[in-house]
């Protein structure tokens, strides 16, 4: 008797569980239109809507690793919001940051990740990153008709940002501290998103490599479906 009240109570519970509705998740949004689309194809739509997602996930980054490493943007600004301003202007601005000696692109990461580097690393890193990524799309963040885009240097900039990834969770400073304080897997709690959004740059930059393979390829069978399907376009009787 017992057990089968148990078994009435769970399926109970079970019901109940079932029939209440789901919390929000949000919904997918789309990029804000201008008149600079009437210049873009899809995949210069594409691309340009991959860069600025990519750009905003190390903006949110570099507000976590400020978070949680307080001692760096001191040496860039009075506080942490004009600290991110600033290295977002100099991104955007695709000026060089003056923490980094006039590197840029790759040179730029490797001093960045360097155990002596003394500057603000946060910024650097994130100034870097961006850099190498805006790099490995010809030097642009919008794109158009007249611009095309290598598969391979983006598929070379994903691997960077692995790399990157790994040596700022793997090298430690003259203290033996890891470069920056990031992802935490401790006892009482675990945090990956920072890994979880250094992924998400990683995937965009890998599905728009492949993409861009497909590209010639796709126009060509495009061509062709549009051969096909155009003899089966007949105007319809109206008497």
């Amino acid at each position: 008797m017992r057990v089968t009240m148990m078994l009435v109570l769970g399926l109970a519970a079970l019901l109940s569980a079932c029939s209440t509705a789901p919390g929000p998740r949000g919904e997918v949004r789309g990029m804000t239109s201008g008149g600079g689309e009437m210049g873009q194809s899809d995949t210069n739509r594409m691309a340009t809507i991959t860069m600025r997602y990519n750009l905003d996930s190390l903006y949110l980054l570099m507000d976590k690793l400020y978070r949680r490493n307080p001692a760096e943007w001191k040496k860039t600004a009075a506080s942490r919001e004009d600290a991110i301003g600033k290295v977002r202007s100099t991104i955007e601005q695709r000026a060089p940051w003056p923490g980094l000696q006039g590197e840029r692109d790759i040179r730029a990461l490797s001093l960045a990740l360097r155990p002596d580097f003394a500057g603000d690393r946060v910024a650097a890193f994130i100034y870097a990153t961006a850099d190498m990524i805006i790099a490995a799309h010809g030097g642009k963040t919008e794109f158009f008709l007249v611009d095309s885009l290598d598969a391979q240097h983006l598929y070379n900039a994903a691997r960077n940002v692995e790399i990157a990834v790994w040596l700022l969770g793997s090298r430690r400073d003259a203290n033996g501290q890891p470069l920056l304080l990031a992802d935490d897997i401790g006892t009482g709690a675990r945090n990956l998103s920072f890994e979880r959004e250094f992924g998400k740059i990683v995937g965009r930059l890998d599905v728009l490599a492949t993409f861009m393979t497909e590209k010639y390829r796709r126009a060509g069978i495009n061509y062709v479906q549009n051969l096909i399907g155009g003899g089966f376009i007949q105007f319809l009787p109206v008497r």
